[in-house]
C-alpha cells in the first residue's frame, strides 16, 4: 500500500514540475502533459496495483489525449484577437485607400501626402498631383498605383 501511495505522489510531484516549468517557461505544452500526470495520480488511487509499465502507457495515452484536446479545442479560445490588429503595423491600414502624390514618382520612388505626413511611395512613373491607391506594403513604404478614376 505505502509504495502504491508513493507512486501516486510521484505522478503528482510530476505534475507539479512540469506545472511550475509551464509558469517559467509559457507555451501551454507542459501545461497539458502535467494534467496528464495528475490525472494517473487520480486514477492511481482508485486502481493501485497498476504496474509502472501499465502506467508509463497510460499516462502516455493520457499526455496524448490531453495535448490533442488543447491543440484542437482550448488553442483558438486562448488566442488573443486584438481589436488593434495594426497598431505596430501602421501602413497596412492604408491598403486600399487613395492618396495624392506629393512628389513625382522617379525611377520607381516618390512621397505620398497621408494626412499631415508624407510617406515613401514606390509604383509607376507619375507625375506629382497624381492620385494613386496603396496596393501593399513594405514597412513603411508604400506600395501604389494609379487610381482608377
Amino acid at each position: 500500500m505505502l509504495a502504491n501511495l508513493t507512486l501516486h505522489y510521484g505522478w503528482w510531484l510530476l505534475a507539479l514540475v512540469l506545472i511550475g516549468a509551464e509558469l517559467m517557461a509559457p507555451g501551454f505544452f507542459m501545461l497539458w502533459i502535467g494534467m496528464a500526470a495528475a490525472a494517473l495520480g487520480i486514477v492511481l488511487i482508485f486502481i493501485p496495483d497498476m504496474s509502472f509499465g501499465v502506467q508509463s502507457v497510460v499516462f502516455a495515452a493520457f499526455a496524448v489525449v490531453t495535448c490533442f484536446v488543447y491543440w484542437r479545442f482550448v488553442r483558438h479560445a486562448l488566442s488573443e484577437r486584438s481589436d488593434l490588429p495594426h497598431l505596430n503595423r501602421r501602413a497596412e491600414q492604408y491598403i486600399g485607400r487613395r492618396f495624392v502624390l506629393e512628389t513625382a514618382i522617379v525611377n520607381g520612388q516618390g512621397k505620398a501626402r497621408v494626412g499631415d505626413s508624407l510617406w515613401l511611395a514606390e509604383g509607376p512613373e507619375l507625375p506629382a498631383g497624381s492620385p494613386v491607391e496603396v496596393v501593399g506594403v513594405d514597412g513603411s513604404t508604400l506600395k501604389v498605383q494609379k487610381a482608377s478614376s
